[in-house]
């Protein structure tokens, strides 16, 4: 049998892919709109999004479908529900971008704890020219040894993360779930997490529990002059209740790499701000070259198991 396999967003993944072993007709576009869905993928019977949304609705009008293969580690952006009824299998990429995400966060942390970006804004000002002594006190800077980290997502990136805030002598917790009663063994309670952390980094999975999970509230329980860092989904966090903390002084600082909507609107509430204390960054903390590739390897490898009979990483 040959198989039809279809990348839908080929653009979003940067390096090549490795070729199939199976009798396969592989076509791929840049990228699909949601109007231009049902006619790229017609006739596939394996279907390759990164983030393409693909609903109920369309998974009805593509019968010859017979598997999802998601090139990336999220999938809230496929009906799975759907899929499992019509017998679509879906797989995802797991833990290739576990350390370079993790450095990215740390990046994050590290930037705000040393308010690198105001030093930046200030020496480009001609702040530092003008001084009349050898150095300009500015932002308040901290050191990461003896702060604590909260870690919100015990899962591979979070587990890399914490190695990394050990080494530098920061103190480690790991936030129970929102909402629960009780601490399993190894967590806090979320609200203690919040309360106790200096620097907070997200790192769990977008879905009806998490959505919205951090918002003014939660804000304000945090620490005074405590960072917020995002490294996982733009929609954990209330993006407008963010920018007043920051506005406010309730936070010290915040770095994101994920924003509610992707791209975003130039009138996004994080971009609007231009505030010292705010790192935003495109969405970039997975594409290290090195993750790039074993993401695509583990992809190939996924949809060459599932044609051999033995699927794996599957969502459904």
């Amino acid at each position: 049998m040959t198989f039809n396999v279809v990348f839908l967003d080929r653009d979003s993944l940067p390096v090549p892919v490795p070729v199939f072993s199976f009798p396969s007709h592989y076509c791929e576009y840049p990228a699909t709109s949601g109007e231009q869905l049902l006619e790229h993928a017609a006739d596939a019977d394996i279907l390759i999004s990164n983030k393409v949304p693909i609903g109920r609705d369309a998974l009805a009008r593509l019968p010859r479908l017979k598997l999802i293969a998601i090139a990336a580690t999220g999938y809230n952006h496929i009906d799975v529900a759907a899929c499992r009824e019509r017998g679509v299998a879906v797989c995802n990429i797991r833990h290739y971008g576990d350390h370079t995400v993790a450095e990215h966060a740390f990046m994050l942390m590290m930037t705000l704890l040393k308010n690198l970006p105001a030093y930046q804004r200030d020496v480009a000002a001609g702040v530092w020219s003008q001084a009349k002594q050898f150095c300009h006190f500015g932002a308040p800077i901290r050191e990461a040894r003896g702060a604590t980290l909260a870690i919100v997502g015990s899962g591979g990136i979070g587990g890399e993360l914490a190695q990394m805030a050990r080494a530098f002598g920061m103190e480690v917790i790991f936030a129970e779930r929102k909402g629960a009663a009780q601490a399993r063994e190894g967590k806090v309670l979320f609200e203690q997490a919040l309360a106790r952390a200096d620097v907070v980094s997200l790192h769990c999975p977008l879905n009806d529990e998490t959505r919205g999970m951090i918002a003014q509230a939660e804000l304000m329980a945090m620490k005074p002059g405590a960072i917020l860092i995002n490294t996982a989904r733009g929609g954990l966090v209330d993006e407008a209740d963010l920018v007043a903390a920051l506005k406010y002084g309730q936070l010290g600082g915040a770095g994101f790499d994920v924003l509610s909507a992707e791209p975003p609107a130039a009138d996004n509430p994080l971009l609007k701000a231009r505030l010292p204390n705010l790192i935003v960054t495109p969405h970039v903390g997975w594409a290290s070259g090195e993750a790039m590739a074993r993401l695509a390897a583990q992809l190939a490898g996924n949809i060459e198991a599932f044609v051999q009979g033995e699927p794996r990483n599957l969502v459904s």
